[in-house]
């Protein structure tokens, strides 16, 4: 048994790594400031601390054995237009704490990067706040196993979706804004021109994922994502729902670039096809809204 420290481990991702780590048998700390965590995420037998990332040394006292680093904001457009200090605050302050902290305690961090930085050519990493201060974490990340020789592995997500997503409010996700809308009749909203590409990865398969990696990963960068794009026009299909379309936000991506080589090396592959995912989130919603 491990003891394991989930930062951001009452959001979406965190919350279903903190539920597959309690169920291999390990100890785990989530820390989480709730910005877009929540408490109704909670998973019985995880130890939940309510902080800021910057204070991780005063909040964490004890030496772990392993840090998975989810705990960041992630908004693409909504980074450029209305957050960029907040982005600022948890991307560089934050992770710069939870380095430091790997650092005296000598404790492997997995991190979670962003493929926006491979979006667009590379042109999309410095298209956002959000996406310029992932990319640049991911570097420094690098550093610190150069200049202090940190343990690391970091991993970047292609568009997950599945339970637990937020389907409203200003950080929702475009599946889970689909499957609300979906289910009150209501016309999927797409921004324009709704040929920009994403892989959508169901949340179990990212989850396997991590876990892998957080065991066998080495120094190195692991793409975790299905293989197959779909453009937003072709996911709003599944759906069988008029579209209304939208203008396009800025610092919008059109395409992502994905190798997951490296994660497949360890043996990962994913195991949920879109249809199946697309059923298993909305049978999710259906019990959100029922509520």
């Amino acid at each position: 048994m491990k003891k394991i420290l989930v930062t951001g481990g009452a959001g979406f991702i965190g919350s279903h790594l903190c539920e597959r780590l309690r169920r291999d048998g390990h100890e785990v700390i989530s820390l989480d400031n709730y910005f877009a965590g929540t408490k109704a995420n909670h998973i019985d037998g995880v130890e939940y601390r309510e902080g800021h990332t910057k204070d991780i040394e005063k909040l964490i006292p004890e030496t772990v054995d392993i840090v998975y680093h989810l705990g960041e904001y992630s908004r693409v457009e909504r980074s450029l237009e209305e957050e960029p200090s907040l982005v600022w605050d948890l991307n560089i302050a934050g992770t710069f704490a939870v380095l430091e902290y790997c650092r005296k305690k000598k404790v492997k961090i997995v991190y979670a990067g962003s493929s926006t930085k491979f979006g667009d050519g590379g042109l999309a990493r410095d298209a956002t706040p959000y996406a310029w201060t992932k990319s640049s974490n991911t570097e420094l990340v690098k550093n610190y196993s150069t200049w202090y020789g940190l343990d690391y592995s970091i991993t970047y997500f292609y568009n997950v979706y599945g339970p637990r997503e937020r389907g409203h409010g200003a950080h929702s996700t475009v599946i889970g804004r689909f499957s609300e809308w979906f289910l009150k009749g209501e016309p999927l909203k797409i921004n324009s021109p709704g040929t920009q590409t994403r892989n959508y990865t169901f949340i179990s398969d990212i989850i396997d994922g991590l876990v892998l990696i957080g065991d066998k990963g080495t120094r190195e960068e692991y793409g975790l994502g299905s293989e197959k794009a779909y453009s937003v026009l072709e996911l709003a299909k599944f759906f069988k729902s008029p579209v209304t379309m939208l203008p396009p936000p800025k610092g919008n991506r059109q395409t992502n670039w994905l190798d997951t080589s490296k994660a497949r090396e360890l043996g990962w592959s994913p195991k949920i096809e879109l249809v199946e995912g697309l059923q298993k989130t909305l049978d999710y919603f259906r019990t959100q809204v029922s509520k």
